[in-house]
């Protein structure tokens, strides 16, 4: 794969021409030291069935799977169609629909949603605590009025009852989680702080009440008045975070239109892992493609196959 993190359409072509070749590129990825056979416990020399996504030991016989319990299970679309879903998701900032992949891969709407739903999946992340400067917000995705900020939306919650709030968090110069929540009351809010962020570590927010009790909770809390038309003091602001909330609304907006509020998380996940891997220094392609063999595994949660 290309070095750096430019990958274009031809590089991916170039390392993945056909479907065989994308069947041994998730071979090298789950069995990097050799195929170890089932049976006789060692690595083995495997060769590939004619036309079968599998692989047999030349020393018994005994079949191996290699797409088993990956996104790729049970579907009968090509490899290479997901490879290119993959790519495609990875190339774009503000991300692409699923009406595009149809058009691009020749694809039922249907198959190239779920395919779209299964990679998300994969993007999926957690990334352990954050910590330093770490600046916290919320915002409201979906419906049509006008967006409203959380002080608002604690005065008016009638009137953003067809809105969805995501909290997020980021920590300045590195990473940025980001979660839907049923509400930004403080009930909501603090265990999710206590939960992604490091005791000690000063936090930013706006003047929202749901964040009074912060310091109690061990962090060293600063705010900024917003209502009050302040929005940087110092280094008190939450600027950076409201940039990820851009990214994410204008992606979704230009590409998707809108999303349910039973799928917005995996929305999110998708421009949180964009966000979190921009400065890896690698296609953002090989950062999705990792994730296959790690889901494999269960490390991050087990996907039912699907049959597309």
């Amino acid at each position: 794969m290309a070095k750096g993190s430019k990958y274009t359409i031809a590089d991916f072509n170039r390392d993945f021409p056909t479907e065989d070749a994308c069947l041994e590129a998730v071979v090298g990825m789950v069995y990097p030291d050799g195929i170890t056979c089932r049976k006789c416990g060692i690595v083995r020399p495997h060769a590939k069935l004619t036309n079968r996504k599998a692989y047999s030991c030349d020393y018994c016989g005994t079949h191996v799977y290699p797409l088993a319990g990956t996104i790729f299970e049970k579907s009968s679309t090509p490899l290479k169609s997901w490879f290119y879903a993959m790519y495609i998701m990875g190339s774009t900032r503000c991300g692409i629909s699923a009406k595009q992949l149809e058009r691009e891969l020749g694809v039922t709407y249907k198959t190239a949603w779920r395919m779209f739903d299964q990679i998300r999946k994969l993007m999926a992340e957690d990334g352990g605590l954050l910590q330093g400067e770490v600046e916290i917000d919320e915002t409201f995705v979906g419906g049509k009025l006008a967006n409203r900020h959380r002080s608002k939306g604690e005065k008016f919650d009638d009137q953003l009852a067809n809105k969805t709030a995501v909290v997020g968090a980021v920590q300045r110069g590195g990473r940025v989680k980001a979660q839907v929540v049923p509400n930004v009351r403080k009930t909501a809010l603090i265990p999710l702080v206590v939960e992604h962020v490091m005791p000690d570590t000063t936090v930013f927010t706006d003047e929202a009440r749901g964040y009074t009790k912060l310091p109690k909770h061990g962090y060293q809390h600063h705010r900024v008045n917003h209502s009050a038309k302040v929005y940087v003091e110092g280094n008190v602001h939450t600027n950076t975070i409201e940039g990820f909330w851009s990214l994410l609304k204008n992606g979704i907006r230009g590409a998707h239109h809108s999303v349910g509020a039973t799928k917005l998380q995996s929305y999110v996940n998708e421009y949180t892992f964009r966000y979190n891997h921009r400065d890896d220094g690698r296609p953002m392609f090989a950062a999705i493609t990792d994730r296959v063999v790690k889901t494999r595994h269960g490390r991050y949660g087990a996907y039912a196959p699907i049959d597309s």
